[in-house]
């Protein structure tokens, strides 16, 4: 049934965008027309066609081919644009109706040329203006992806230990490594990481979509990140090979154990509800890192089971992938965690990010969702994601690098 409303919901979007276009291109010749008219639906009906068979072949092997992610992502493209051209549309056939009721009461006929040309312009204001979100996702899916910022947050904490004066942690989250499919970008990333030449690297989360394989090609990519003081890694919620239909829970179960290993081939040390310290010289500060603990996929997470034999005094840092964990079980803990390191949201990979205003789509899910927050003496830093799922792209909300540096309040 959701799949017949959803035909007839995108049928209905292009047969209304068409209108826009057949205004516009109505002083053609005849043979311009015909052309514009078959490019038109070539890629209305093409691109779902070609979804669909990308996504039964998901369905059978666990893996997006990329030609599906390219198909759904400029799917999305045109589908928004279609969409910005209707609220124009929309607002016209709305005033064509009140005025047509207005003309019948009063016997006027005039209105016949002026909405013909009126339907025009607003067609060509549309197509103009939508073209500026088509362009940047166009931007978005070929460059976009690959556009890594670093994004620097100065800490000031109180009982810093005097060696970790200036202390630097690099962290990027959500790789999702299965949806890569160009070797250059992704190296470009792991150089801009080690040029933050980082005493410690942190990881928070998501490595694959679904299964281990996806990592196969950039496992040596990956093992070149460099870190003074250890590499360290928690599991996100795609990292458990839930969103696939496994023919056994013994393969499930292979799986998981694989991405296990190639955490330690890339030179990750995983936190799985558990501790370390890091020390310097004869300082130290506590690493913790719980497995993935979210309101809406799934909480395994166990904090009390992380911290079983900490000293619960000094500066405590916690890697935990949904930042709602903070919000539920973070925030009014009994031990003071002074910085909780998330990532999950990926600022929906679009929006937009300017000093006077900051918004993307995904702050109606999740209303801590990128970057830096503070409530009850405790910082949440939430990550913007390193590579992207789904749409394959990033528009507005770049692929993030981020670099803390600690000093003592």
């Amino acid at each position: 049934m959701f799949q017949i409303v959803a035909f007839l919901l995108i049928l209905g979007i292009d047969l209304y965008a068409f209108q826009s276009l057949k205004s516009v291109s109505a002083n053609f010749g005849e043979s311009i027309k015909i052309l514009i008219y078959i490019l038109y639906w070539l890629i209305c009906i093409g691109l779902p066609l070609v979804m669909i068979v990308s996504f039964f072949q998901y369905s059978k092997i666990g893996l997006m081919p990329s030609w599906g992610r390219i198909s759904g992502s400029l799917f999305l493209s045109v589908l928004i644009t279609q969409l910005i051209v209707i609220v124009f549309l929309l607002g016209e056939d709305i005033f064509r109706i009140f005025y047509r009721i207005f003309s019948s009461l009063t016997q006027s006929d005039e209105a016949g040329n002026v909405f013909a040309s009126r339907r025009k312009f607003l067609s060509q204001t549309a197509i103009i203006v939508a073209s500026v979100p088509f362009l940047s996702f166009i931007y978005g899916i070929t460059k976009g992806k690959f556009n890594y910022k670093v994004h620097r947050t100065i800490l000031y904490l109180k009982d810093l230990p005097k060696a970790f004066e200036g202390y630097k942690i690099v962290q990027i989250s959500d790789v999702h490594s299965g949806s890569y499919d160009d070797p250059e970008g992704v190296i470009k990333g792991i150089d801009l990481i080690n040029e933050q030449d980082a005493d410690l690297f942190v990881f928070t989360g998501d490595l694959v979509n679904t299964k281990a394989d996806e990592l196969d090609p950039w496992l040596d990519i990956f093992s070149k990140i460099q870190s003074k003081n250890g590499k360290y890694s928690i599991l996100g919620n795609h990292d458990y090979g839930d969103y696939f239909d496994w023919q056994s829970k013994e393969d499930k179960l292979a799986n998981f154990n694989k991405l296990l290993e190639y955490q330690k081939t890339i030179g990750f040390q995983l936190l799985l509800d558990e501790h370390v310290k890091i020390t310097k010289g004869d300082d130290s500060i506590n690493l913790i890192g719980v497995h993935n603990w979210g309101k809406k996929f799934g909480q395994r997470g166990d904090l009390d089971k992380a911290i079983i034999g900490m000293e619960s005094k000094g500066i405590n840092i916690l890697l935990s992938h949904d930042p709602t964990h903070f919000d539920s079980k973070v925030k009014d803990h009994q031990v003071h965690f002074h910085l909780t390191l998330s990532g999950h949201t990926h600022g929906a990979q679009m929006g937009v990010e300017f000093p006077f205003l900051k918004w993307s789509p995904v702050k109606y899910i999740y209303p801590k969702w990128a970057g830096l927050y503070s409530e009850n003496g405790r910082y949440l830093y939430v990550n913007r994601g390193f590579g992207y799922l789904g749409f394959a792209g990033r528009v507005g909300i770049w692929p993030e690098i981020s670099v803390f540096e600690l000093h003592s309040a």
